[in-house]
């Protein structure tokens, strides 16, 4: 597995909010110690490529903001690098921020800026790299951005899990991927606020390694193996580092 990093995610204070705070990036880096996971740097998300996913207008309010922008660029091109990786076969785990899987086309909120992960797939689809994709978001709140973004790609399919108990959770995840169709690739909203001590109040540590092996062996069922992650919430710091370190070793494999 390659994991897509810049060490500017770690000091810019393009915003003040909770995806933003000082620390938040090393402890989400601060379980994967010394692994042989490959580190990549990315570039940043050109305007041609960021007009894929949001409408002109918007994007230029981001770039009117440069601290910002640059910032948000860049994880844009991070879920690009990442889906790159992982359809030329190398599964990918991009730790990037802000987040996206609540910015439309037309606007963003819940601390996000541009729809990374779903940018990553529509870059894919307009280099003929793939037709179709199934996207699963883990994170405590739904995607909507990225809802909003593939409206017009029915091949895209996407499936926000939510459930009572982690046990049903789980069920539920393993039930859905079990009845899904081959896919081109396989795109994860890796958003760990669905922690027990986090807003969502419901998986644990272990849970978010199992939810890593499920989808990588649908992924290796479905789409030749050929999946990649993207980092979205994720507040409670403390344990943010085990959590990231449960679920790329689940996906990983």
């Amino acid at each position: 597995m390659k994991l897509v990093y810049d060490e500017r995610f770690r000091g810019s204070t393009y915003a003040q909010d909770n995806a933003a705070i000082p620390g938040r990036m090393e402890a989400a880096l601060s379980g994967l110690g010394d692994r042989a996971w490959e580190r990549i740097a990315p570039v940043a998300a050109t305007v041609e490529q960021l007009h894929l996913a949001h409408d002109p207008g918007y994007v230029q309010t981001v770039v009117e903001d440069p601290e910002r922008f640059a910032m948000a660029s860049l994880a844009a091109g991070g879920a690009i690098l990442a889906g790159r990786l992982a359809r030329s076969g190398d599964p990918a785990f991009a730790c990037v921020r802000p987040p996206g899987h609540h910015a439309s086309r037309t606007g963003a909120w819940g601390h996000c800026t541009f729809s990374n992960l779903a940018l990553a797939l529509l870059v894919l689809r307009a280099e003929r790299r793939i037709e179709s994709a199934f996207v699963i978001d883990f994170d405590a709140h739904t995607g909507d951005g990225t809802r909003d973004v593939l409206a017009g790609w029915p091949q895209a399919e996407i499936f926000n899990p939510f459930a009572a108990t982690a046990e049903e959770y789980l069920e539920l995840v393993e039930t859905r991927l079990g009845a899904t169709g081959p896919t081109d690739i396989f795109a994860v909203s890796a958003g760990f606020d669905a922690y027990k001590l986090d807003v969502g109040h419901k998986l644990d540590t272990p849970d978010f390694g199992r939810l890593g092996t499920l989808i990588r062996e649908a992924s290796v069922r479905l789409s030749r193996g050929r999946r990649f992650a993207v980092l979205e919430g994720g507040y409670y710091l403390k344990d943010l580092g085990a959590n990231v370190l449960a679920f790329c070793q689940g996906f990983a494999g």
